[in-house]
């Protein structure tokens, strides 16, 4: 007989977490993933969007190397290389992953697993008693009515990653973290890039001002968006929208989020993307931790970041969320010499204050993703901006951009 104090079911940053934490401490424990440890992070977000953004990003340098006195000819791109490239990443990572779980101890049973009851789960024609059942299974791409996935001419987050060429022009439907991410990755590479939002601006889960400045951005590098918009009808790869415009694409791609995947039975312990919280790796993994240690977390206080160039980030209150009683400041990235040097000037630091301690962050520029965390410590350790001012940073850095905005306050 399989008995375990914890069973869990799948092998994502919350449930992987989860299981290597509880086996540290000594409990048994089963994890069940019906593909790949790592989940959605791994094999079909983070890490292979990331690795495209960093080559496409690297091929957009290249092109302009001339500018910065490099003779260099770029002669194409060899996208099966890059998928090669995206792919060994992504395998490399799976595989420490793996071991790392397996060494805590995890018993990994590789299958579709199905909950009989609140202490059984069958797996491979077995069944497994547990006196803990935890649900992990994750989120799967969301749909539009009238624009089901068919993986040809209609795709979601995770058809896009199997593509095997570049299209001429595709249409993405949002603008949050995938939509913004998948804009940059096809503009970067030349393809023809058009954005639709329901929303009145861009990235409308963020501060007002990272949307408007991600509008401007986009206008720059030719990426074309529609505002306040949705797909009419298409046929033939002619797409009608809303506002009447007609365009012809080689693809959509939905980039409107992802929904949780929910267990079928209730009065189960469910974490990660599941729960229909914050739908982040590092919530997820962080949601796990407390679980084990029976400790809370500040929800509130999770960072969120999109990358690509310039990387956005953001924690806390946004401009939209303040009342009278708040202050906020911005620096210009322009501000720094870092920025010049890098040739990356567009952008800015906005902290939003309230009784003298930070409240809030929002951030464009190099480096965002490391910057918005100086924020978040500032912001957890409940220091003041008169703390902050007290801090030496180095020069040249995008990290003196946060004492210079505190100097503002």
């Amino acid at each position: 007989m399989n008995e375990f104090e914890y069973g869990i079911i799948g092998g994502g940053p919350a449930g992987y977490t989860c299981g290597i934490e509880l086996a540290m401490k000594g409990h048994s424990v089963v994890l069940f993933e019906k593909d790949k440890i790592g989940g959605t992070c791994l094999n079909k977000g983070c890490i292979p969007t990331k690795s495209l953004l960093h080559i496409s990003e690297s091929y957009k340098q290249a092109t302009k190397a001339f500018d910065y006195g490099i003779n260099l000819e770029v002669q194409g791109i060899d996208f099966a290389k890059i998928n090669e490239y995206k792919n060994k990443v992504v395998q490399k990572i799976g595989k420490s992953l793996e071991a790392a779980v397996k060494n805590s101890g995890v018993n990994i049973v590789y299958a579709n697993a199905s909950i009989k009851d609140n202490h059984t789960i069958i797996a491979d024609n077995s069944e497994y008693k547990v006196e803990n059942i935890i649900f992990a299974g994750g989120a799967k791409p969301k749909s539009i009515k009238g624009l089901e996935y068919d993986g040809n001419f209609v795709l979601n987050s995770d058809d896009v990653l199997n593509l095997e060429s570049l299209p001429k022009s595709v249409l993405i439907i949002g603008s949050g973290a995938i939509g913004i991410e998948w804009a940059r990755i096809f503009s970067n590479f030349g393809v023809n890039v058009i954005i639709t939002e329901l929303a009145p601006h861009l990235c409308p889960m963020a501060d007002i001002d990272i949307s408007k400045r991600v509008e401007r951005i986009f206008k720059q590098n030719k990426i074309n968006y529609y505002l306040n918009t949705f797909v009419e009808t298409f046929e033939n790869k002619q797409v009608i929208l809303s506002n009447g415009q007609k365009i012809t694409v080689d693809f959509i791609l939905i980039a409107c989020g992802r929904e949780p995947i929910k267990p079928k039975f209730n009065n189960l312990t469910v974490l990660g993307d599941s729960c229909g919280e914050v739908q982040l790796a590092h919530f997820a993994i962080h949601q796990a931790k407390a679980y084990v240690s029976n400790e809370n977390f500040d929800k509130t206080l999770v960072p969120s970041v999109i990358y690509g160039s310039p990387e956005i980030a953001w924690v806390g209150m946004r401009g939209q969320d303040c009342d009278e009683n708040c202050s906020s400041s911005m620096l210009p990235i322009a501000f720094l010499g870092k920025a010049w040097c890098d040739d990356s000037t567009d952008g800015f630091i906005k902290l939003i204050v309230k009784d003298g301690k930070i409240k809030g962050a929002s951030i464009i520029s190099n480096e965002a993703s490391a910057l918005i965390h100086e924020v978040l410590i500032a912001i957890q350790n409940n220091l003041t901006i008169d703390d902050l001012k007290q801090v030496c940073f180095a020069h040249p850095t995008y990290s003196e951009g946060i004492y210079e905005v505190t100097c503002r306050l």
